[in-house]
C-alpha cells in the first residue's frame, strides 16, 4: 500500500495538513441518493456538499457526539417555525456559492428537494418520516428564502433536513448533464460533484480511494473557517488487520472500523488514541418471529429473555466495549424512562426461564435455529455459540446457521427466520421513530413481526404530539407494552471505537456512523 510520505522537510507541512482515513467499506458513490449507497459515500457527501442545516454537538460521557435536539443553519444563514408547526422558512446566506464560483440560490435549493421527493431516490422514504412527499411543498419566495409547507406539524421535519439526503445541489449544472431518461442528472452525479461544501473531489476510483481538497471558500466550519485538513485522503483497506496495522505504523491516521480485539491491542500499548462511543442510536438485539411458532408464545420468549448470558455475551462478542442493556431494575417493574432504548430488567436465571417454558405448556423445552449474518460473524459467532450452550440447559435444542448477508436480508425480509441476532439504528433516535419504524407493520424492519394494536396506536399519535410531558407519557406505555410483549431483546448498544493518530483531534460520533472530515483537525 503506497501510503508513506518519506519526513522531509518539503512534506512535513504537506504530511501535517492531509487527514489520512482508511476504511474497510468503499466509496461506491459521490451522490448518497444511489440506490446501493455505502455509509462511506454517506460520509464523503457531507464534505463536498451542504444541505440547508446540520446538527449541532454535544458532550456525552466526555466524548463528542451529534446533538439531535439542536439544529445549526449551514446553507441557511436563519429559519423559523411558524407557531402552528406548518411552516418552516430559511433564509440562505448571501456570501454561499457553489465549488464552480456562483451563488447558491433558492432556485437551486428547491431543484434539490424536489429531487429528494420525486426521482427514485433513497432520501425519498427518509423525507417521508418528516412528513415531506410533494415537490408542492418547496416554495421560492425570494431568491434567498426558501418555504417548507407540511401537512400537520411533525416534529422530525427539520431534523430530516440534516440527515445525508437533502444535498443542495448546482441546479444549473446538473440540468446540463441531464437526459430525458435522466432527469434529475443521476447517472452523471453518481461520479461527479456539483456542490458547495468543505472539500472538492480531486480524484475518484470507486471503491478504492478518493481524495480530497480543501475548498478554500467554505466558511461554514468551527468559528466560520474552512476546513482544518488542506487535502483527506479516503482509502479501502478491506482487512481488518491491515488497517490496525497502518493506523499503528503512522501510515494512516484515522480508522473506526477494527475489530474489538484489535481495538483493545492498540490501547492497551498506549501510543494511539482511542475514543470510544456507545452508538447511542444503535442497539444490537436477538430477535423471534411473534408469528411462528413456538416464538408466538409470549412466556416463550420470556423464557429466552432469561436463559441468556448476557456478561458472557457482552464480553465475547464485544470486549465489553459498548453500553449494556440488560441488567437493569425498574422500580415498581415500570419502565424508568420513555426514552429508547433503556436498559430492560432481565438477567441470567435459569430457574426463572424452567418456569415460563412450563407455562408455555412446553417444560421439556423445544428445537430451533439461531441465525446471524456472516458479515458479523467477528462478534455474532461467539455470541451464538453462548446462546447454544445457555438455551441447551433449559431444554431448548440451537442449531447455529451463519447465513450470507443477501440470504440473511432475504429471510428477514420473507419472515422465515424464526430467531436471529441483528441490529438497528435510527438516524433520527426519537421513541415515536424506533416505534414505528421497528415494531409496527408488515414490513422488512419489522424484525419481529410484532403486531399489537395499541403499539401502533400509541406509536402513531406520539409521532404529532408537541407537549414533551405527554410525549414522554407515551414513550413509557411504548416501553412496557415492549417489555410485557418480549418481542425482541435489546442486548446493548456497541461502542464505535475511533483509532487515530495523537495528533488527530475534533473526532465527534455522527448518526450516520462514520466519520466527518470537517471535524477534524491536527494539535
Amino acid at each position: 500500500l503506497a501510503l508513506s510520505v518519506a519526513a522531509t522537510p518539503s512534506h512535513a507541512q504537506s504530511r501535517a495538513e492531509t487527514l489520512r482515513y482508511i476504511t474497510g467499506a468503499a466509496v461506491n458513490t459521490l451522490d448518497p441518493n444511489i440506490p446501493g449507497s455505502t455509509r462511506e459515500s454517506f460520509a464523503l457527501s457531507l464534505s463536498t456538499y451542504d444541505r440547508l442545516v446540520s446538527f449541532g454537538r454535544k458532550q456525552l460521557n466526555g466524548k463528542w457526539v451529534f446533538d439531535l435536539d439542536t439544529i445549526t443553519g449551514e446553507l441557511a444563514e436563519s429559519y423559523n417555525v411558524s407557531p402552528d408547526g406548518l411552516k418552516m422558512t430559511f433564509r440562505l446566506r448571501k456570501d454561499a456559492k457553489f465549488q464552480d464560483g456562483t451563488p447558491v440560490t433558492a432556485e437551486d435549493v428547491k431543484w434539490s428537494l424536489d429531487r429528494v421527493v420525486t426521482a427514485p431516490v433513497l432520501g425519498k422514504a427518509q423525507l417521508l418520516t418528516g412528513s415531506m412527499t410533494s415537490a408542492d411543498q418547496f416554495k421560492v419566495i425570494d431568491p434567498l428564502t426558501i418555504e417548507v409547507t407540511l401537512p400537520k406539524p411533525d416534529k422530525l421535519a427539520l431534523p430530516n433536513l440534516a440527515t445525508v439526503y437533502p444535498i443542495i445541489i448546482n441546479s444549473k449544472v446538473a440540468k446540463a448533464h441531464a437526459t430525458a431518461d435522466d432527469p434529475w442528472a443521476m447517472a452523471w452525479l453518481k461520479e461527479n460533484t456539483a456542490g458547495s461544501g468543505a472539500y472538492k473531489i480531486e480524484a475518484f476510483k470507486p471503491g478504492e480511494q478518493v481524495i480530497l481538497a480543501r475548498n478554500a471558500d467554505w466558511n461554514r466550519g468551527t468559528q466560520d473557517k474552512s476546513a482544518f485538513f488542506k487535502r483527506v485522503i479516503v482509502q479501502s483497506v478491506p482487512e481488518p488487520a491491515t488497517r490496525a496495522n497502518l493506523v499503528e505504523r503512522g501510515d494512516a491516521d484515522l480508522v473506526i472500523d477494527l475489530q474489538a480485539s484489535d481495538v483493545q491491542s492498540l490501547e492497551a500499548k498506549g501510543k494511539l488514541k482511542v475514543t470510544s462511543t456507545p452508538q447511542y442510536n444503535a442497539v444490537t438485539f436477538v430477535s423471534m418471529n411473534n408469528q411462528i411458532p413456538p416464538f408466538d408464545n409470549v412466556n416463550v420468549r420470556r423464557a429466552i429473555a432469561f436463559a441468556l448470558p448476557y456478561d458472557d455475551m457482552f464480553k465475547a462478542a464485544l470486549f465489553g466495549r459498548g453500553s449494556p442493556l440488560f441488567g437493569a431494575t425498574w422500580a415498581d417493574g415500570k419502565p424508568s424512562s420513555g426514552a429508547y432504548p433503556i436498559p430492560q430488567p432481565v438477567k441470567l436465571d435459569l430457574e426463572k426461564a424452567k418456569d415460563y417454558l412450563k407455562a408455555a405448556g412446553m417444560p421439556d423445552g423445544f428445537s430451533t435455529t439461531f441465525s446471524f449474518n456472516v458479515g458479523q460473524a467477528s462478534t455474532a459467532e461467539p455470541m451464538a455459540a453462548l446462546v447454544k450452550e445457555s438455551l441447551a440447559k433449559i431444554g431448548v435444542k440451537v442449531d447455529i446457521q451463519k447465513l450470507p448477508d443477501a440470504q440473511m436480508s432475504t429471510q428477514i425480509n420473507e419472515k422465515k427466520l424464526p430467531f436471529f441476532t441483528e441490529g438497528i439504528v435510527a438516524w433520527l433516535p426519537s421513541t415515536d421513530y424506533f416505534y414505528r419504524n421497528f415494531y409496527t407493520g408488515n414490513q422488512r424492519w419489522n424484525y419481529s413481526s410484532i403486531n399489537n394494536p395499541e403499539l401502533v396506536e400509541i406509536a402513531q399519535k406520539a409521532r404529532f404530539e408537541p407537549d414533551a410531558a405527554k410525549y414522554e407519557e407515551d414513550g413509557i406505555k411504548l416501553n412496557a407494552i415492549h417489555f410485557s410483549e418480549i418481542p425482541q431483546i435489546p442486548l446493548w448498544q456497541p461502542s464505535q471505537d475511533a483509532v487515530m493518530a495523537p495528533s488527530v483531534d475534533g473526532y465527534t460520533y455522527q448518526f450516520h456512523r462514520q466519520v466527518d472530515y470537517r471535524d477534524l483537525n491536527r494539535k
